[in-house]
């Protein structure tokens, strides 16, 4: 049977994302995995992590862009001298979509902004829009599975999924020391592993969400 899987905000952590998905024994022939941005940080050094994210594309999987892979080619347009040593990179990274939709989802870094249609919708709030999508009361027309803002700023417990009005929060704050999510939608799974650095990639876990 085919899964349908997604996670957000890796934020370097991609030993961790490689557990997980060993964990969840994705299968890349016959899964489907939906990679929601924010794949590095604002460092770096972080960047080398893109190549094990251009592995799972080339498996299959299906990248979308977020605001730091937006920094990493506006800083790479600041400074050149970036551009050979990063250069399957930024041709990976300018290529990616900003959103992806398989009914009854709708994938995105960080949100729509409610009353404007897809197609219409801009690559800053596609990238950057925070409480006014998840804070809004307005009907969407499919469940939109987002990252960007970490689940615990919306009142979720920390590490935990955040579950509102047509919207699902999987940003579970791999990037605060909190845990990284990998989201199985068509079993209603949640894998996810601590990235504190006194078990950094531990406590591997599986929980049902409603």
């Amino acid at each position: 049977m085919s899964r349908l899987f997604a996670i957000s905000d890796i934020h370097g952590h991609v030993e961790g994302a490689r557990r997980l998905l060993e964990y969840a024994r994705y299968a890349p022939d016959t899964d489907t995995l939906v990679l929601l941005g924010d794949f590095i940080d604002r460092d770096p050094a972080s960047w080398k992590s893109l190549a094990y994210i251009r592995s799972l594309a080339d498996q299959g999987a299906i990248a979308i862009a977020g605001n730091m892979e937006r920094h990493m080619l506006e800083s790479v347009r600041k400074d050149p001298s970036l551009s050979a040593a990063f250069a399957e990179d930024l041709r990976f990274l300018s290529e990616l979509p900003l959103y992806f939709k398989q009914e009854p989802y709708l994938f995105v870094h960080a949100g729509i902004r409610p009353g404007v249609c897809l197609e219409q919708q801009s690559g800053a709030d596609l990238t950057g829009i925070r409480q006014d999508f998840w804070g809004s009361d307005a009907r969407l027309p499919c469940t939109v599975v987002f990252g960007h803002t970490p689940t615990r700023q919306i009142g979720a417990k920390p590490g935990e999924l955040w579950q509102g009005l047509d919207r699902l929060g999987i940003d579970t704050g791999a990037k605060h020391g909190l845990r990284l999510t990998l989201v199985e939608l068509t079993g209603r799974l949640a894998y996810s592993c601590t990235t504190s650095l006194s078990d950094l990639y531990g406590d591997l876990r599986m929980d049902r969400f409603a």
